[in-house]
């Protein structure tokens, strides 16, 4: 009995494939839960602190809301959204983009840059009891190497690289 699927089947997991992805899914979700709980306890979402860390590093403070949604592989209109609602809670203002009429530039206030660099101490604690303590050098970059393989492009793959 041949493994390999006919030609325009299916090539459904086999059992050990199925177990890595299943673990994998349950590893995603169990640092995911952990470190969004404990940045929930400062005051903070997973998002707005991706979007207040990355503005901390960008020249300026400054990023665009295109740039930024691509980042974080979210639609522009989800992040204006998000934005809004950052916004509203003084982390970040938007200013218009000169080069796009439909877009913007998101800037970090002075109290986003606040929050973060008082979340940035439970976060990073966060990090570590939920996945960096947790493993030993080997595994850290196992998923170093993995992570790269996966950012590659696959033929036929039409998503942008970034």
């Amino acid at each position: 009995m041949s493994t390999t699927p006919p030609v325009g089947a299916v090539p459904w997991l086999n059992p050990d494939e199925e177990r890595a992805w299943r673990a994998f899914l349950r590893v995603v979700v169990a640092v995911q839960t952990g470190t969004a709980r404990d940045l929930a306890a400062v005051g903070l979402s997973e998002p707005d602190y991706e979007v207040l860390s990355t503005l901390s590093e960008r020249t300026g403070h400054t990023s665009s809301l295109g740039e930024q949604a691509d980042k974080m592989g979210w639609s522009r209109s989800r992040l204006s959204r998000h934005a809004t609602r950052m916004e509203s809670r003084g982390l970040l203002r938007r200013t218009p983009d000169p080069a796009d009429g439909r877009g913007c530039f998101l800037v970090l206030t002075e109290q986003g840059l606040e929050a973060l660099e008082d979340a940035a101490p439970a976060h990073v604690q966060s990090v570590r009891r939920h996945l960096i303590d947790r493993l030993a050098p080997d595994d850290l970059a196992a998923i170093e190497q993995i992570a790269r393989r996966l950012e590659e492009p696959q033929v036929g793959d039409d998503r942008p690289t970034t």
